[in-house]
């Protein structure tokens, strides 16, 4: 495997990074420079681009255990830390509602990918969705962990997903955020170790004064739009798998099938699938399981 070549691409000089990088064997690490951004790329494998959007408070970490089962396969796989996140460094601080898509195009256009099947979860399921809606020729398929589709209508019991945003909305500085990896998120939850590893590079200041501008200008923007149904007037046209924790509650099946009813009204082609002994952190609860869903849904599509 090598590092891609191109005039904004250069090799990570992780050794100087603090804090360092957690381990993670067989990937390899580069930067790419584009106006006003530096972003650090975690890549793994050969082949057909695979590109992997962690959720919050994560990084590219968080596809240690599936990224190197979809490498297998044969393909590519690119983990960005994105915009305010990891070991990406943002020259404004500035976040608005599709900062992160510009971020995506720029980092697509740097590896001079035309298209590429996108795996997100949580928080990076918006910048995933919204590349689908607004640039479809740009994704072969999409697979959605943990997040429901855009076309899906709102319901009371839908509420308590919620409950954790009053926390991230009104955050201040330097507050601790081990508690979203808890019982209530998880069904395993994590060591003070792995735990740790993901909440690092709050240490740094970029990266902690961007909580609540990711959730104040992007979250809720994105969310406010789901439920206005600004994505039940479009059509999904890009082939998407959509995956939840079967312990990721109020996101059950029974409620997904009320608030996605008649999906073919709104998308192409969307399947659903559900995760035993797992809830909203699908990727840490159940890595084998993901990974298998993973590497089925791309096979029948590549």
């Amino acid at each position: 495997m090598a590092i891609p070549q191109g005039k904004s691409i250069r090799p990570a000089d992780t050794d100087t990074w603090s804090p360092p990088l957690p381990a993670a064997a067989g990937f390899e690490h580069f930067m790419i420079d584009t106006p006003g951004l530096h972003t650090h790329v975690a890549t793994i494998g050969d082949g057909e681009p695979v590109i992997m959007l962690h959720g919050f408070p994560q990084h590219w970490w968080q596809w240690r255990n599936v990224a190197p089962a979809i490498a297998a396969e044969g393909f590519q796989v690119f983990c960005p830390d994105l915009r305010g996140a990891g070991w990406t460094v943002a020259d404004d601080p500035y976040i608005e509602r599709q900062t992160r898509l510009r971020d995506l195009l720029a980092i697509y256009d740097a590896l001079q990918i035309e298209s590429a099947h996108v795996i997100s979860h949580d928080m990076g399921v918006l910048t995933a969705m919204q590349l689908s809606y607004e640039y479809p020729e740009r994704v072969r398929s999409a697979i959605q962990l943990s997040v429901f589709p855009g076309f899906a209508k709102f319901h009371p019991k839908l509420a308590p997903a919620f409950r954790h945003l009053p926390g991230l909305i009104w955050y201040r500085s330097g507050a601790s955020l081990r508690d979203i990896f808890s019982r209530r998120y998880m069904t395993h939850p994590l060591s003070d170790e792995i735990a740790g590893a993901y909440l690092a590079p709050l240490q740094r200041p970029e990266i902690d004064a961007a909580v609540r501008p990711l959730v104040r200008k992007m979250l809720m923007p994105e969310a406010l739009r789901i439920v206005r149904g600004a994505y039940r007037r479009r059509r999904l046209s890009v082939p998407t798998l959509v995956v939840f924790g079967r312990q990721d509650h109020p996101t059950t099946e029974e409620l997904m099938n009320v608030i996605c009813k008649n999906p073919q009204q709104y998308a192409d082609h969307v399947e659903f699938a559900y995760v035993n002994d797992a809830a909203h952190f699908i990727v840490d609860d159940a890595p084998e399981a993901v990974a298998t869903l993973a590497t089925g849904w791309l096979a029948q599509r590549n």
